[in-house]
């Protein structure tokens, strides 16, 4: 995959790209990366062509990456503030909520950043890869305040925090695929109580209710 340099922007051309994403975004969600070509793109942005490789001379991949990026902060965004502590059973409470709430305000279902990952992976497997390293940062800050939580004596001295944070992030994702398929917020409600339940089973101390 070749990538040109991106230009230097101004400030209201970096307004118009960021527009041009957002737009984007929202028609690969409803249409998938093969779905959505840069005729849409144009279409839905009112952009000319020369207007929009001005803003992604690496063409299509070089907007899909973007997208990528913008959901990703979207999500992390969302999970805020809690997603920078997670060192309290309250932060982590606190944490579900913000995700169930996101999600089920959302009117396209599933994660779309896993979504971008699972479409990519067969026709272009170095983007893919780029943007499962959006996934592996989100799961790392699920990681860290494990790590936090251990130390601070939280969690037992032989907590896995690497492992305990990976088993949270594949049921998030999984509760995603499921709310996604079934279109209803509930399989990532009970994937999340089913995760922090197995967190609380690590605790030092159990939290009471």
């Amino acid at each position: 995959m070749t990538t040109a340099t991106a230009p230097r922007l101004t400030a209201k051309g970096a307004a118009t790209r960021a527009r041009i994403v957002a737009a984007a975004a929202d028609l690969v969600l409803a249409r998938g990366v093969g779905g959505t070509s840069l005729d849409d793109v144009r279409a839905g942005t009112l952009t000319s062509k020369s207007q929009l490789f001005h803003y992604f001379p690496g063409g299509k991949t070089e907007l899909v990456m973007a997208i990528a990026t913008y959901q990703f902060e979207r999500v992390l965004q969302a999970q805020r503030p809690y997603l920078e502590t997670l060192d309290t059973w309250a932060d982590w409470d606190g944490w579900r909520d913000a995700l169930l709430a996101h999600y089920g305000s959302q009117p396209h279902w599933g994660c779309p950043v896993g979504t971008l990952v699972s479409e990519l992976t067969g026709t272009d497997p170095v983007a893919a890869a780029q943007v499962a390293g959006h996934l592996d940062s989100w799961c790392g800050y699920l990681r860290d305040g494990l790590r936090r939580m251990r130390d601070s004596g939280l969690l037992r001295p032989d907590a896995d925090p690497d492992r305990l944070g990976l088993a949270v992030f594949a049921s998030v994702q999984g509760g995603l695929l499921l709310t996604q398929a079934t279109r209803s917020i509930e399989p990532l409600s009970a994937a999340l109580d089913a995760a922090l339940t197995a967190l609380h089973a690590a605790a030092l101390t159990p939290p009471r209710s």
